[in-house]
Parts: structure tokens; sequence; C-alpha cells
């Protein structure tokens, strides 16, 4: 496995300008031999300078021992390099600082004036030196091959080095940005795990508010009738037997299509959680996943309502349930009826429930009148109650101040306006209006 990022970073731990103990260690290795070459060279230099040989193995010294800043300053190291290459020593300073100097981040015309004033160097002194040795008679050799050999020893010891270094810098950045790539991508990953748990709370608080809002639409409207009936129930059960059998059946239809809603809503919920589960109970599931299913899913529950669920056809039976419990509803619809989207008359349908229910709640006998326009972009429904006819009208049922806001999101998550408020002869008017696509 390799260090990537910050696991990178703490794992420098060398002195100095060291990354590591071991680069540390290596370059002291390759400055005492350097040291060792240029003070060994350092005799014959000081024989033919004419000083004293201790004062030419100290120079040799000092000058191979400079190797030991070739990462913090390979320019000062090739530079030392050139300036003893007249005196025949530094042979692995030279190689040495060339390769330092070539995998360094320094600008390649820096690289090539200095590698190419070393070439130059060795190649001018191993041409000076070959032509005192054929001379003075020591070597005895064709003039094509002084110029021959003096080329080739400084192509020798200067292109090697150079390339190498160069390779390996280029390979040495390439891991850096693949590291910083890896480092990047390993931010993204976080910031995405954090948009996801964002996106899946956010999900299951939109999946808690649809529920809430369906289990209003649901219950409230037929507890509501079924309170309404059972009331007429017990004030004629004496007086008309016949009347009190027909308000108990009523009753018992609400109540049975109340649990069949209920039902239908349950088994979806069931049906949604099977499905964030594809491998069983106990199977888990990456919380990413999760997060973004269940996102989606919300943001598309957040506006449609089952294929199977309530449309603008069933409004009359709704209007006739209400005026079976005793309230007088009139319904007009303006405009020639057509179908529209499932997720649009099942919100239109909601209203008018919502609306009717508030009516049963709070103004129960007052008349009411429902009012449908099918227009050519849109529809406009709209349910006005008069003013409820004495001070004992209200049914007495409980009520959790939330119908208008559930009606206000159901129309505001298809691009509808809602509106809502008393009249100005005192009872209530509830308006929508719903885009038709």
């Amino acid at each position: 496995m390799t260090a990537t990022g910050e696991e990178h970073v703490t794992a420098r731990g060398g002195p100095w300008w060291w990354e590591r103990r071991r680069s540390a260690v290596l370059d002291v290795g390759l400055a005492a031999a350097s040291a060792l070459e240029c003070g060994v060279e350092g005799v014959p230099f000081a024989w033919e300078a004419g000083i004293p040989v201790a004062v030419g193995v100290v120079f040799g010294l000092a000058a191979g021992s400079v190797l030991l800043v070739r990462r913090r300053w390979p320019i000062a190291v090739v530079l030392v390099a050139i300036a003893v290459t007249p005196a025949a020593m530094g042979f692995l300073l030279g190689i040495v600082g060339l390769y330092s100097l070539a995998a360094s981040d320094l600008p390649r015309r820096i690289i090539g004036s200095l590698a190419g004033m070393q070439m130059v160097g060795v190649l001018i002194v191993m041409f000076v030196r070959m032509r005192q040795d054929i001379a003075r008679g020591d070597v005895d050799v064709g003039d094509w091959l002084v110029p021959f050999a003096s080329v080739t020893t400084a192509l020798g010891v200067t292109a090697p080095p150079v390339l190498l270094g160069l390779y390996v810098g280029a390979r040495r950045r390439l891991m850096e940005s693949l590291r910083e790539r890896a480092d990047s991508l390993e931010r993204e990953l976080q910031l995405l795990a954090e948009r996801a748990e964002e996106r899946a709370e956010w999900a299951r608080n939109e999946e808690r508010t649809r529920i809430a809002r369906e289990m209003h639409d649901v219950v409230a409207h037929r507890v509501s009738l079924m309170v309404v009936h059972a009331a007429a129930l017990q004030a004629v059960a004496r007086k008309d037997p016949e009347k009190a059998v027909r308000n108990a059946a009523l009753v018992g239809d609400m109540g049975r299509q109340a649990l069949t809603e209920l039902r239908e809503m349950l088994g979806v919920l069931r049906a949604g959680g099977d499905a964030v589960r594809p491998r069983g109970e106990g199977a888990s599931v990456p919380l990413a996943a999760v997060g973004v299913a269940a996102a989606a899913a919300a943001s598309r529950v957040a506006v449609e309502e089952p294929a199977e669920g309530p449309s603008l056809a069933d409004i009359d039976e709704l209007v006739g349930q209400s005026a079976a419990a005793g309230m007088v509803v009139d319904l007009s619809v303006e405009g020639e009826c057509r179908s529209y989207a499932p997720e649009v008359e099942a919100t239109a349908y909601r209203v008018v429930q919502e609306a009717l229910t508030n009516v049963h709640k709070h103004a129960a006998g007052a008349k009411t009148y429902v009012r449908l326009a099918h227009r050519v972009s849109e529809i406009a429904m709209q349910v006005e109650n008069e003013p409820p006819s004495g001070v004992g009208s209200s049914a007495g049922l409980p009520s959790g101040g939330n119908g208008l806001v559930g009606m206000r999101e159901r129309v505001s998550a298809l691009g509808g306006v809602f509106v809502s408020g008393p009249t100005d002869a005192g009872g209530f008017r509830v308006s929508a209006v719903i885009p038709a696509s």
C-alpha cells in the first residue's frame, strides 16, 4: 500500500531538509565516498600545482563533501564539480551532482546550461591532458583519437546522469500529481458522503411530512363524517329507527373505506421499506446509496400520488357523502371536463375533501358551495361556506391545525396557488389553482 495525503506528510521524519532518514544516510555515504575520492586525487594535484600535499588533500576533502547538500542546493554542487574539473578530481561529485540537478524542479534551461558547462569542462580537460601525455611521449596514438576520446568521455560522464535524473524527476512529479489527485478524490468522496447524509435526512423529513399529510387526509374526513352520522344516529335512534339504520350503514361504509385507504397506504410503506433492503432483512446497504435513493424517492413522492389514488371523478361521491351527513352542498362545474395527470387530480380531490372536512368541524350545518373550473392550462377549485346557522353549530371535532398547511403544501408542490381565509359575510373560503401539466 502507498501512503497518500496526510499519511504521506506524517511519514516524513528525516533531519534538516531530508524527508526521510534513509535519504540522509544515503547522502552522507555519497558525500563520504566523494570526499575520500577527491582527497586521494588531491595528492597528484598538489604535486602538479607545487603546493603541500596536506593542502591538496584538505582541498579535495572539502570539495567532495559538498555532495552532502545535493538535494538542497544542486546548483552549488554542480558548480563545485565544474570548478574542480581542471584539477582532475570530483568524478563522483560531477556525476551525482548532474543527476540531482536534472531530477530537481529547476527550469530546464538552467539544467541544460550547467550540464553543457560540465560537458565542455570535461572535454577541454581531457583534450589538454591527452595532448600533454602525447607531447611527453607517455601515449603514442593517432591525432584523430584525441578529439574522439575527449568527446566520448565528456558525453559519457554528463549525458547518462542527466537523462536518468530527468526520468526520475518526471516520475516523481507524476507520483506527486497522482497523490494529489487521490487526495482530491478522497475529499470529494467525503463531501459526497456528507451531502448524501444531508439528502437522506431531508428525505426522511419529507417522507414523515408526506405520511402525516396522507394520514390526515385519509382519517380526518372519514372520521369527521362518522362522528356526524353517529351524532345523527343518536338523535334519531328512538324517533326514526329506519333513518337510524341508514345512518349506521353509512357509518359502517365510511369506516370500511377509511380502513381500506389506510391498508393501501401501509402497503406502500412496507413496499418502500422492502425496496431499501433488497438482500434480505439483515442485509446492510451503504448509507450514501440509501441517502441518494431516499432523496430521489422523496423528490418524486412530494408531488406524486399513487396511480390508484382519488380523482376528480370521485368528487360527486365525496359531495354526496357530505350531503348524506346533513350538509347542504351545492356543486357546480364550469368548462369541459377532461382528464389530468394523476397527481393533479389527486391534489384537487384532497383540497375539496379537506375543505369539506373543515366545514364539518367548524361550521356544521352551514350551506357550502363547491366550484370546479376546467380552463385551458389549469384547473381551479373553490369551496366556500356560509356563516354557521347557530352558536352550537360546531360538531365538536378536534382539529390539529394542519389541514390548511397540508393543502398549501400539495398545491405548491405542483406549482399552483393556494389562498384561504374568511369571507366578508362571515363564512370561510378555500381557493386553489393548479397547472394542468
